[in-house]
């Protein structure tokens, strides 16, 4: 008995996964061989590290405590939060509305093949680019300013909401789809009736999702010129006003916090 235990032992450990394969073996030894390998290239180092946090330590020092004190100042930060969050909701409400059509026409339960492969074209190029690169090209196409911020976080709401949303679309149960239709509906009806009640609750889902992540995006793009807190940020950092710079990032956090209880507040409301 304690031989046919004993025999029984690799194979039990084997079929829990507790082994790995050839196979899986080379493949983590390829791995750590390039992460090794791409540290080297990009001068990581140990003592780089340990400077590094000697010179966070002096930064944080320097940060504190936030200057709250400048009336002037707590109106320029002021202007600027506000400002954000203006791009933020304006982005966010654009962003929704047009992808309600692009993720449709995404959809290959509903539409044909040379309609969903424009669309998902169309999608894949919203998603290639961050944010801030997008937001980058704006400003040098319309100026500086909210218009280029709202114009690149637009991008970036399409790219997310309208993906996601022909996904969902695509795993719907077509039985209603296919009642709908043998009632004589025409395709709108088929949408309102059929398609959109069985993705509603995810899509509200997507949309408060795409709302905080727009939230904390328009804090970014000013940094490029797209308006917002970014902007006054960045003059504080050049002017090595570091106790400006942590009163600005209070801000920021506070702002983000209170805009994720106001998603937690639409969830609860329209769920």
């Amino acid at each position: 008995m304690a031989d046919v235990s004993a025999a029984s032992q690799p194979r039990d450990a084997k079929a829990a996964g507790l082994t790995m394969s050839w196979t899986a073996r080379i493949g983590w030894l390829l791995l750590v061989a390039y992460v090794l390998y791409a540290a080297s290239l990009l001068d990581f180092s140990v003592e780089r590290f340990v400077v590094g946090l000697d010179n966070a330590a002096d930064l944080l020092a320097r940060m504190f405590p936030p200057l709250f004190s400048r009336a002037d100042l707590r109106d320029l930060m002021f202007r600027g939060l506000m400002e954000s969050l203006q791009i933020a909701v304006l982005s966010s409400a654009f962003g929704i509305i047009l992808s309600l059509p692009v993720g449709v026409l995404a959809a290959r339960n509903l539409m044909p093949a040379w309609v969903t492969w424009p669309a998902r074209g169309f999608i894949m190029l919203c998603r290639s680019f961050h944010p801030i690169i997008v937001a980058i090209l704006f400003v040098k196409g319309v100026g500086f300013g909210a218009l280029a911020g709202i114009l690149a976080l637009i991008v970036a709401s399409i790219g997310f909401i309208a993906k996601l949303f022909a996904e969902a679309i695509e795993e719907i149960s077509l039985k209603q789809v296919e009642a709908v239709r043998a009632s004589g509906a025409n395709f709108m009806n088929v949408l309102i009736f059929a398609v959109l009640p069985q993705v509603n609750a995810r899509f509200i889902g997507f949309a408060t999702y795409q709302l905080d992540s727009n939230l904390r995006n328009s804090t970014m793009v000013g940094i490029v010129g797209g308006g917002g807190i970014g902007g006054t940020l960045l003059s504080a950092f050049g002017r090595f006003d570091y106790d400006y710079v942590c009163a600005i990032l209070i801000a920021i956090i506070a702002m983000i916090m209170v805009g994720e209880l106001i998603s937690q507040r639409l969830r609860a409301l329209f769920l």
